[in-house]
Protein backbone atom coordinates (compact mmCIF):
# COMPACT_ATOMS: atom_id res chain seq x y z
CA UNK A 1 0.00 0.00 0.00
CA UNK A 2 1.21 3.49 -0.85
CA UNK A 3 1.92 5.61 2.22
CA UNK A 4 1.89 9.38 2.74
CA UNK A 5 3.49 10.07 6.15
CA UNK A 6 2.46 13.46 7.55
CA UNK A 7 5.31 15.74 8.63
CA UNK A 8 3.08 18.46 10.04
CA UNK A 9 -0.38 20.02 10.12
CA UNK A 10 -1.09 23.73 9.96
CA UNK A 11 -4.41 25.34 10.87
CA UNK A 12 -5.61 28.86 9.98
CA UNK A 13 -8.85 30.29 11.36
CA UNK A 14 -10.15 33.73 10.40
CA UNK A 15 -13.01 35.66 11.94
CA UNK A 16 -13.95 38.39 9.47
CA UNK A 17 -15.67 41.27 11.26
CA UNK A 18 -16.15 43.67 8.33
CA UNK A 19 -14.78 44.68 4.94
CA UNK A 20 -14.87 48.43 5.46
CA UNK A 21 -18.66 48.69 5.62
CA UNK A 22 -21.08 48.24 8.50
CA UNK A 23 -20.48 45.44 10.99
CA UNK A 24 -22.45 42.32 10.05
CA UNK A 25 -24.87 40.78 12.49
CA UNK A 26 -22.53 37.79 12.75
CA UNK A 27 -18.83 37.60 11.78
CA UNK A 28 -17.85 35.22 9.00
CA UNK A 29 -15.61 32.35 9.98
CA UNK A 30 -13.24 30.91 7.40
CA UNK A 31 -10.59 28.28 8.00
CA UNK A 32 -7.99 26.12 6.34
CA UNK A 33 -6.14 23.01 7.38
CA UNK A 34 -2.97 21.93 5.62
CA UNK A 35 -1.02 18.68 5.84
CA UNK A 36 2.57 18.42 4.65
CA UNK A 37 3.09 14.84 3.50
CA UNK A 38 5.82 12.74 1.92
CA UNK A 39 5.30 12.24 -1.82
CA UNK A 40 6.00 8.55 -2.51
CA UNK A 41 5.99 9.26 -6.25
CA UNK A 42 8.60 12.06 -6.20
CA UNK A 43 11.37 11.59 -8.72
CA UNK A 44 9.84 8.61 -10.54
CA UNK A 45 7.11 8.12 -13.10
CA UNK A 46 4.33 5.82 -11.88
CA UNK A 47 1.64 4.88 -14.40
CA UNK A 48 -1.16 3.96 -11.97
CA UNK A 49 -1.62 6.63 -9.30
CA UNK A 50 -5.24 5.83 -8.39
CA UNK A 51 -4.38 3.53 -5.43
CA UNK A 52 -2.88 6.59 -3.78
CA UNK A 53 -6.34 8.18 -3.60
CA UNK A 54 -7.62 5.32 -1.46
CA UNK A 55 -4.57 5.54 0.79
CA UNK A 56 -5.28 9.26 1.39
CA UNK A 57 -8.97 8.86 2.35
CA UNK A 58 -8.26 8.56 6.12
CA UNK A 59 -6.19 11.75 5.97
CA UNK A 60 -9.06 13.59 4.25
CA UNK A 61 -11.48 12.51 6.98
CA UNK A 62 -9.06 13.43 9.78
CA UNK A 63 -8.39 16.87 8.31
CA UNK A 64 -12.11 17.48 7.82
CA UNK A 65 -12.84 16.61 11.46
CA UNK A 66 -10.01 18.84 12.70
CA UNK A 67 -11.17 21.80 10.60
CA UNK A 68 -14.82 21.47 11.62
CA UNK A 69 -13.78 21.43 15.28
CA UNK A 70 -11.46 24.43 14.85
CA UNK A 71 -14.10 26.54 13.08
CA UNK A 72 -16.12 26.44 16.29
CA UNK A 73 -19.50 26.78 14.58
CA UNK A 74 -22.24 24.22 14.22
CA UNK A 75 -21.63 21.94 11.25
CA UNK A 76 -24.97 23.11 9.81
CA UNK A 77 -23.50 26.65 9.53
CA UNK A 78 -20.60 25.54 7.30
CA UNK A 79 -21.88 26.38 3.85
CA UNK A 80 -18.84 26.71 1.59
CA UNK A 81 -15.71 24.74 0.86
CA UNK A 82 -12.69 24.23 -1.38
CA UNK A 83 -9.50 22.20 -1.64
CA UNK A 84 -6.00 22.50 -3.07
CA UNK A 85 -2.62 20.85 -3.28
CA UNK A 86 0.93 22.02 -3.78
CA UNK A 87 3.40 19.46 -5.15
CA UNK A 88 7.10 19.80 -4.38
CA UNK A 89 9.56 20.23 -7.25
CA UNK A 90 10.45 16.53 -7.60
CA UNK A 91 6.81 15.66 -8.18
CA UNK A 92 4.41 16.32 -11.04
CA UNK A 93 1.12 18.18 -11.23
CA UNK A 94 -0.80 14.91 -11.53
CA UNK A 95 0.33 14.00 -8.00
CA UNK A 96 -1.71 16.95 -6.75
CA UNK A 97 -4.79 15.43 -8.37
CA UNK A 98 -4.55 12.59 -5.84
CA UNK A 99 -6.36 14.95 -3.44
CA UNK A 100 -9.57 15.23 -5.50
CA UNK A 101 -11.37 12.22 -4.01
CA UNK A 102 -9.91 12.10 -0.47
CA UNK A 103 -10.28 15.83 0.17
CA UNK A 104 -13.55 16.48 -1.60
CA UNK A 105 -15.51 13.43 -0.55
CA UNK A 106 -14.37 13.70 3.07
CA UNK A 107 -15.87 17.18 3.36
CA UNK A 108 -19.04 16.18 1.52
CA UNK A 109 -19.48 13.17 3.81
CA UNK A 110 -18.95 15.11 7.04
CA UNK A 111 -21.06 18.12 6.01
CA UNK A 112 -24.11 16.04 5.17
CA UNK A 113 -26.08 17.27 2.16
CA UNK A 114 -23.17 18.77 0.25
CA UNK A 115 -24.23 18.50 -3.39
CA UNK A 116 -21.95 20.91 -5.27
CA UNK A 117 -18.59 20.01 -6.70
CA UNK A 118 -15.73 21.04 -4.41
CA UNK A 119 -13.74 23.83 -6.13
CA UNK A 120 -10.11 22.86 -6.49
CA UNK A 121 -6.65 24.17 -7.36
CA UNK A 122 -3.28 22.50 -7.70
CA UNK A 123 0.24 23.53 -8.60
CA UNK A 124 3.87 22.50 -8.47
CA UNK A 125 5.81 24.84 -6.22
CA UNK A 126 8.96 25.23 -4.19
CA UNK A 127 9.66 25.96 -0.55
CA UNK A 128 7.10 28.41 0.85
CA UNK A 129 4.83 28.24 -2.22
CA UNK A 130 1.30 29.48 -1.68
CA UNK A 131 -1.93 28.67 -3.48
CA UNK A 132 -5.30 30.40 -3.75
CA UNK A 133 -7.93 27.87 -2.74
CA UNK A 134 -11.22 28.56 -4.57
CA UNK A 135 -14.32 28.40 -2.37
CA UNK A 136 -17.93 27.81 -3.37
CA UNK A 137 -21.30 27.03 -1.78
CA UNK A 138 -21.68 23.40 -0.68
CA UNK A 139 -25.06 22.85 -2.35
CA UNK A 140 -25.18 25.07 -5.43
CA UNK A 141 -22.23 26.21 -7.51
CA UNK A 142 -24.16 29.28 -8.78
CA UNK A 143 -24.57 30.94 -5.36
CA UNK A 144 -22.46 34.08 -6.01
CA UNK A 145 -22.38 35.28 -2.40
CA UNK A 146 -20.07 32.38 -1.54
CA UNK A 147 -17.55 32.75 -4.41
CA UNK A 148 -14.27 33.33 -2.59
CA UNK A 149 -10.67 32.20 -2.26
CA UNK A 150 -8.23 31.80 0.61
CA UNK A 151 -4.47 32.02 0.10
CA UNK A 152 -2.57 29.36 2.04
CA UNK A 153 0.86 27.80 2.33
CA UNK A 154 3.50 26.71 4.82
CA UNK A 155 6.85 28.47 5.22
CA UNK A 156 8.92 25.26 5.27
CA UNK A 157 7.24 23.23 2.56
CA UNK A 158 6.74 21.57 0.34
CA UNK A 159 10.23 20.12 0.24
CA UNK A 160 11.06 18.63 -3.19
CA UNK A 161 9.77 15.20 -2.13
CA UNK A 162 6.65 16.45 -0.33
CA UNK A 163 3.13 17.67 -1.05
CA UNK A 164 0.87 20.05 0.83
CA UNK A 165 -2.81 19.08 0.89
CA UNK A 166 -5.36 21.69 1.95
CA UNK A 167 -9.04 21.90 2.85
CA UNK A 168 -10.95 25.17 3.33
CA UNK A 169 -14.42 25.72 4.81
CA UNK A 170 -16.39 28.83 5.70
CA UNK A 171 -19.50 29.73 7.66
CA UNK A 172 -21.58 32.28 5.78
CA UNK A 173 -21.25 34.37 2.62
CA UNK A 174 -18.67 37.05 1.89
CA UNK A 175 -19.10 40.00 4.22
CA UNK A 176 -21.25 42.63 2.44
CA UNK A 177 -21.96 40.34 -0.55
CA UNK A 178 -24.27 42.23 -2.90
CA UNK A 179 -23.64 40.98 -6.44
CA UNK A 180 -27.06 39.39 -6.98
CA UNK A 181 -27.52 36.00 -8.57
CA UNK A 182 -28.88 32.92 -6.88
CA UNK A 183 -29.28 33.42 -3.12
CA UNK A 184 -28.46 30.53 -0.78
CA UNK A 185 -32.01 30.49 0.55
CA UNK A 186 -33.39 30.20 -3.00
CA UNK A 187 -31.63 26.96 -3.99
CA UNK A 188 -34.33 24.85 -5.60
CA UNK A 189 -32.93 22.37 -8.12
CA UNK A 190 -30.67 20.55 -5.62
CA UNK A 191 -28.54 19.37 -8.52
CA UNK A 192 -25.31 20.88 -7.21
CA UNK A 193 -25.66 23.83 -9.57
CA UNK A 194 -28.85 25.80 -8.79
Amino acid sequence: MTEFPVRKFSLIIEEILHEGGPMPEKPRRRGAILAVVKNPYAGVYVEDLEPGMDALKPLGLEMTDRLIAALGCDVSEIDSYGKASIVGSNGELEHGALWHVPGGYAMREKLGEALAIVPSAKKVGGFGARVDVPIGHINAAYVRSHFDAMEVGVPDGPRPDEMVFCLVMACGPRIHSRMGGLAADKISAFDGLR
